[in-house]
């Protein structure tokens, strides 16, 4: 199933073309805040899904133009991200470690927004803003040291994502963490439907420029590695989101790009970026020295 989030908070399936509205067999409350309803559904799909199919042929099918998609996890309880976990990217930019000895680092939940939505680029003059395509995973139970072997259990599905970040040596977490820099969508590709998670091609491109094109099969620290790794030191709940990393190509955008991410079975992602005027802050005041110098 493709499970999507639409028009004020809505539960949908998508369908083809079309979105079918399950809200009310969800039980999730639009106007709840903060708006956790999508991560109950998440938790309760197992039992959710066969009353889900049973009233799907009944309901109204809406054409996916005429709705707006938006992310479909708005509050999880943690985004979890792999840096420098395509060798290739590594490279470029002259990282010395790789996610098997670095491991993660987390990106607040405020930095999700969805498919419709612009990456807003902070004001900090004299520096880049940098696109980075990525692999989305969503955890689907409570879970605490998993073993490698036993990562499906863990998994909800799979989804589009964008680890946008303020190129520099600053704190990793500091320039990932503005709003809007984690767009994900356009919906969630249960993992019933992706059998090989680890055989995934994905594209990126701004405007009419290929800028990222690679596999999941080269990920240096694989599906259940980081599973297992971020599992051994946290609990995982029905919601958190993994980004698996990015690959090589990593580039700055501007006002009035787009951004379009592109995974194999799983979807794609038009997102506009727009210049904003906030975000400023002594830390940006000077410039990055040395420079960061791509390597081909």
């Amino acid at each position: 199933m493709r499970l999507a989030r639409f028009d004020s908070g809505r539960i949908g399936i998508c369908i083809d073309n079309d979105i079918v509205d399950v809200t009310e067999i969800c039980g999730v409350d639009t106007g709840e805040w903060p708006a956790v309803g999508p991560l109950r559904v998440i938790r309760d799909f197992a039992s959710l899904k066969p009353q889900i199919e049973a009233a799907l042929p009944s309901l109204v099918r809406q054409p996916l133009a005429d709705v707006r998609l938006e992310t479909p996890i708005p509050w999880p309880n943690k985004v979890i991200a792999y840096p420098v976990n395509y060798h290739a990217h590594g490279q470029e930019m002259q990282a010395q470690y790789r996610a098997t000895n670095q491991g993660f680092f987390l990106k607040p939940s405020s930095s999700l927004s969805g498919p419709n939505d612009p990456v807003v680029l902070p004001h900090v003059p004299g520096r880049e803003v940098h696109h980075e395509s990525e692999l989305g995973i969503v955890i689907g139970k409570q879970v605490r040291s998993l073993k490698r072997e036993d990562w499906r259990e863990a998994v909800f599905g799979y989804t589009c994502l964008l680890d946008m970040v303020v190129r520099g040596r600053e704190e990793r977490v500091f320039r990932k963490a503005y709003d809007t820099f984690c767009p994900i969508g356009p919906w969630i590709v249960t993992a019933d439907e992706i059998a090989e998670p680890d055989q995934l091609q994905m594209n990126l491109w701004v405007g009419d420029e290929l800028r990222q094109s690679a596999n999941t099969r080269d990920l240096v620290l694989d599906i259940p590695g980081m599973i297992e790794t971020a599992s051994a030191v946290m609990t995982l709940y029905p919601g958190d989101i993994i980004a698996t990393g990015t690959p090589e190509g990593v580039g700055p955008v501007k006002d009035g790009d787009t951004i379009r991410i592109v995974i194999d079975r799983i979807g794609e992602m038009r997102v506009p970026v727009v210049q904003g005027d906030l975000g400023m802050t002594e830390v940006f005041a000077q410039p990055y020295m040395p420079p960061i110098i791509k390597q081909s």
